[in-house]
């Protein structure tokens, strides 16, 4: 592999990037990404499932703490899997000060999903976060240093702070993180502690600071993290509105087009003139799933592109195959669309959904659906009127919401995400052995581009495919289409 990756696979999803894609996308050269979102909670429910194919108990037989693996799959291994109708068990959620066996399973959830990635092949792995995720975030950084990962991604906010981090946490050494506190005053305790000496035992293993690449929407961004991040900076991932997950707000005032979606303009383009002139490597991302795309990033100066959607509906993915034949069926039929939703995310971001029947994005069953928050990764942290730090999302029950001083109409139109994209990877909760969370799909615009993967008459595609469509320099089977990854 040479020294930067044309093309970097998208960490989407909460577990649609899963270490099965990574894996495959790296082993073939490029950056495989696994997405370091919920990685707790989607750990525990693979162990609930039964682990079936043994794959988290094994690398959970490499954590360099044994003690510490066992008591996770002391507490929620099932063998042979919990019944079909019994719901998962509840995680307790993060706060500032989470429980030191919550950080337990942040480490070891993250370490087992890069262990996985890497296995079987000596080509690079990233891992990405959103920075408004904040509440996990050292436990999970040093999980996924401890397996080796060596690109950390992060976006969805500003992460000056996380470059200090890294540098710190390949040492071992005591970390801290300012949580955003809504309200916070001066002489408030907002920050966020974790010493590795309080959960990695006996001889400590020598470990690698991963390269870190911010995920911007703006030169002003690019910018202040060169000149303000407390640690070095990389490179970028420059990413457009028409990227699927949570897009960069408009500047501006918001203005929604006909159709309800933010309108982005001039102010929203990024000036790829002056980001050369930072010096670092970038990629572009949003609508560069098409080989002439990859041409003109690099054309521009670009070291390749990041591409998600493409990946997310090949075989490999972590999405729910009914969801992807539907969707893919829907491309074929001319009749996929994506709707920038400026409501659905509980951070304010505009987030992007493929509408499909029969999830969150269809009226009637967002309106069926009781507004319940027990994931609790998107929650706002807030001052009390005491002094205290409490939590509220725009997703819980509105009197709820409220009664912690949200406004009213913060709340419309919210969606709980946590639990959807749980669900979109075939791990809903299910509550009084009946009611199954509903899922709700990202994807970018370049949905509309999947059919140039498919095979004539063929409804699927592989990573392979992907990557041979886009390089045009993989060795294709005798069909004419690049083998699938075992």
């Amino acid at each position: 592999m040479s020294d930067y990756p044309i093309l970097i696979q998208g960490g989407m999803g909460a577990g649609i990037s899963d270490w099965r894609l990574a894996r495959a996308v790296s082993k073939l050269g490029q950056l495989g990404v696994v997405s370091g979102t919920a990685l707790d909670q989607i750990l525990t429910r693979r162990l609930q499932d039964g682990d079936r194919d043994g794959h988290v108990r094994r690398a959970l037989r490499h954590f360099p703490v044994p003690a510490m693996a066992d008591r996770i799959l002391q507490e929620y291994f099932i063998p042979g899997g919990k019944q079909r109708t019994a719901a998962y068990k509840t995680v307790a959620m993060h706060s500032k000060e989470s429980p030191h066996a919550l950080r337990e399973l942040c480490i070891v959830a993250n370490f087992a999903e890069v262990f996985l990635a890497r296995e079987g092949h000596n080509n690079p792995v990233g891992i990405n976060y959103l920075e408004k995720v904040q509440m996990p975030h050292l436990p999970s950084l040093y999980g996924a240093i401890l397996a080796g990962v060596e690109y950390v991604l992060m976006g969805a906010g500003i992460p000056l702070k996380i470059p200090g981090v890294l540098d710190r946490l390949a040492q071992h050494e005591p970390v801290s993180y300012e949580l955003s506190v809504t309200g916070a005053q001066p002489g408030d305790d907002t920050t966020m502690t974790f010493a590795p000496r309080d959960y990695l035992e006996g001889d400590r293993v020598r470990l690698v600071r991963p390269k870190f690449l911010a995920i911007i929407a703006s030169n002003t961004l690019a910018i202040t993290m060169v000149k303000k991040a407390n640690g070095k900076v990389d490179g970028f991932v420059i990413e457009g509105p028409t990227a699927g997950g949570h897009n960069a707000p408009p500047r501006g005032k918001q203005e929604l087009n006909s159709s309800g979606e933010p309108v982005y303009g001039e102010r929203d383009r990024v000036d790829l003139e002056k980001t050369r002139g930072l010096g670092l490597p970038f990629w572009l991302a949003g609508d560069y799933g098409r080989p002439e795309k990859v041409r003109e990033a690099l054309s521009t100066g670009a070291a390749g592109v990041q591409v998600g959607t493409a990946f997310a509906f090949c075989a490999e993915s972590g999405l729910r195959q009914e969801y992807k034949q539907a969707l893919i069926e829907k491309v074929i039929a001319g009749q996929a669309r994506v709707f920038t939703d400026p409501l659905a995310s509980p951070t304010g971001f505009p987030f992007k959904v493929a509408l499909m029947e029969g999830t969150l994005s269809d009226p009637d069953v967002y309106a069926a659906r009781p507004r319940i928050c027990d994931l609790g990764f998107l929650r706002e942290a807030f001052r009390t009127t005491t002094g205290e730090i409490n939590y509220r999302c725009p997703g819980e029950p509105i009197s709820l919401y409220v009664s912690k001083g949200g406004r009213p109409e913060n709340t419309v139109g919210r969606k709980c995400l946590c639990n959807a994209l749980v669900a979109n990877i075939g791990q809903p909760q299910i509550r009084n052995g009946k009611h199954v969370e509903a899922a709700l799909i990202t994807s970018g615009d370049d949905l509309r581009s999947l059919a140039q993967f498919l095979a004539p008459g063929r409804c699927s595609y592989c990573a392979a495919d992907v990557i041979s469509t886009l390089l045009g320099t993989m060795e294709k089977d005798t069909a004419g289409y690049a083998k699938c990854a075992g």
